[in-house]
């Protein structure tokens, strides 16, 4: 199925929740669920407000007036008022690494929208007592010491020797570098290793600073978390997803996974929509590459349902191009580019959607002019493909993909790495991404996170980030902001359509999923500088109340 025969389907289903009575003569059947006396932020293509929802089944069968849909309830209809509160759709993220996330999220220690320092040592501390000797306290990312208003040191092996004197410590910051303790050099022989990435002191003691290049022998250093936290961690994620307002993502789905999402959906135990980016193994010699394009053909997409399904080519095309977002430049070099087209036409040919990693302008504009030489054999206008990341994205090349019908995934990684860009890339660092710059071309974009390494998962704080340029903590490391209404249309309906799904998510209309948010605050008046801070009441799911903050308070009284 084409990205355009799947976006004409929930046509179909909205012709059937209208037309429900119409052949039988009789009145359609009540409303399963009515909201009113409500702002309904409909964020339709006219971005209008409503007073009330009717929902009947997993859609929303009428928005208007507290009157109107009033009309439309039942005896056994269920009633809430909202009492003026706002309602928005549910949160769509583009491009985040959420499955991978379940089997460690009852071990691992979130530090995401924590603003001072002091409060992540107490966390720490607090996580270590809940362990027994021996056991790590680690936090994979997702954080910056600049999001810290208090103190934006670096972590010394001392205070978290204080902190957790009987656990071993791995606090990786991003791609930056990772803090750990004396337990943790003790587990791992760094007093006597040689590796360069073990910053040391003037007396050769290691200080418990290890550079970017051994973040991944600290993670392989800590003991796997155990296989059967894998079903309650991933619900517990879910859960918490939800309670943050994020309904449905599109990211990767390792196959090892695959068939535990699968049997937990058909038990109806999956509150969170996920779409699949799909690639085929190319290697990085010349040889794997050739043996890996027969491959291609044989992907199809769209063959899922509401909850799974498989979207679009991605997110690497060429590992070995696959760029760093701290490098300062980058040259992909001549005979790379011609192996990352030959994949990339054998997608074209396929008829497939793409969504690649690009985020230096330099592997932007080489993609570009791979693309631009694909197009003119296997045109690639009506086949959705779009760029991810895009840090670096600039005008010219906004414009060589509107030419080509080509869309953006826009990372808000700087919500919390905005101040280790500035030190990478210096005050080019204020323009990426450049928001304004990429909203007033009129090309199709949408948000995503990136989650869970490189960034934090709340929606609010990329909201927030978007509309005042304000990394977590308060500093401005963006001078690119955007509007309200611009911030939310890309995390809602514009995401709907990066996400191949516009006709049944996004907005709050007639035959969508009833995926929506009752917010704590009004996202449209509440000062900018609380955005960060709206929280849900309630998360409705395809007309299902996935989360509820009134019941979640009862249950942890």
């Amino acid at each position: 199925m084409t990205p355009l025969t799947r976006a004409t389907t929930g046509l179909a289903v909205l012709c059937a929740v209208l037309g429900a009575g119409v052949v039988t003569g009789q009145a359609p059947p009540p409303a399963d669920t009515i909201l009113t006396n409500g702002k309904i932020i409909t964020v339709d293509n006219q971005f209008s407000i409503a007073q009330a929802v009717a929902i009947r089944g997993t859609r929303i069968v009428a928005v208007g007036t507290n009157q109107d849909i009033s009309r439309l309830a039942g005896p056994s209809t269920r009633r809430v008022d909202l009492g003026g509160k706002a309602v928005v759709p549910g949160m769509i993220d583009n491009h985040a690494h959420i499955w991978e996330e379940g089997a460690i999220w009852l071990q691992e220690l979130r530090l995401d929208g924590i603003e001072t320092r002091k409060e992540a040592l107490s966390l720490i501390r607090a996580k270590a007592l809940t362990l027994k000797p021996g056991e790590w306290v680690y936090v994979l990312g997702g954080w910056s010491i600049d999001q810290f208003r208090d103190d934006k040191r670096g972590f010394t092996r001392q205070e978290l020797d204080q902190v957790a004197p009987n656990n071993p410590v791995q606090l990786q910051f991003t791609r930056c570098c990772t803090y750990v303790n004396s337990k943790t050099i003790e587990v791992m022989g760094l007093d006597k290793a040689a590796d360069p990435w073990i910053e040391r002191d003037a007396s050769g003691r290691p200080t418990g600073v290890i550079g970017s290049a051994g973040v991944g022998a600290v993670s392989r250093a800590r003991p796997a978390a155990p296989k059967e936290d894998f079903e309650p961690g991933t619900m517990a994620m879910i859960r918490d997803l939800n309670r943050a307002g994020l309904t449905t993502h599109q990211g990767s789905c390792p196959a090892p996974m695959l068939d535990a999402y699968k049997r937990w959906i058909s038990e109806g135990r999956i509150n969170l929509r996920t779409y699949c980016m799909v690639s085929v193994n190319a290697g990085t010699t010349p040889e794997s590459v050739e043996a890996a394009l027969p491959k291609i053909a044989a992907l199809k997409s769209f063959g899922g349902d509401d909850f799974l399904d498989w979207s679009a080519y991605g997110e690497s095309v060429y590992t070995p191009l696959h760029d760093n977002m701290l490098a300062a430049t980058t040259s992909p070099r001549p005979e790379q580019l011609l192996l990352w087209r030959k994949i990339a036409t054998e997608v074209a040919k396929a008829g497939l959607p793409l969504h690649v990693h690009a985020t230096i302008e330099g592997s932007i504009s080489a993609f570009l002019d791979q693309i631009e030489i694909i197009n003119k054999e296997y045109p690639i206008r009506n086949l959705r493909w779009a760029l991810a990341h895009v840090d670096q994205m600039t005008a010219a090349n906004l414009e060589r993909m509107k030419k080509m019908n080509m869309y953006l995934a826009v990372g808000m990684r700087p919500t919390i790495m905005g101040a280790i860009f500035h030190r990478s890339h210096g005050d080019r660092s204020y323009d990426m991404p450049p928001l304004k710059t990429i909203q007033d071309s009129g090309i199709m974009w949408g948000f995503h996170t990136d989650t869970f390494e490189v960034n934090q998962y709340r929606p609010f704080t990329t909201l927030a980030f978007a509309v005042t340029g304000k990394m977590v903590g308060g500093d401005v490391v963006n001078h690119q902001p955007i509007s309200r209404e611009a911030a939310l249309i890309a995390h809602t309906r514009n995401n709907a359509f990066m996400v191949f799904h516009e006709d049944d998510l996004g907005s709050i209309a007639p035959g969508k999923l009833a995926d929506l948010l009752v917010l704590d605050r009004d996202y449209l008046t509440v000062p900018a500088d609380q955005i960060k801070d709206i929280k849900p009441l309630m998360t409705m799911l395809g007309g299902k109340v996935v989360y509820d903050a009134a019941t979640d308070a009862r249950s942890t009284r």
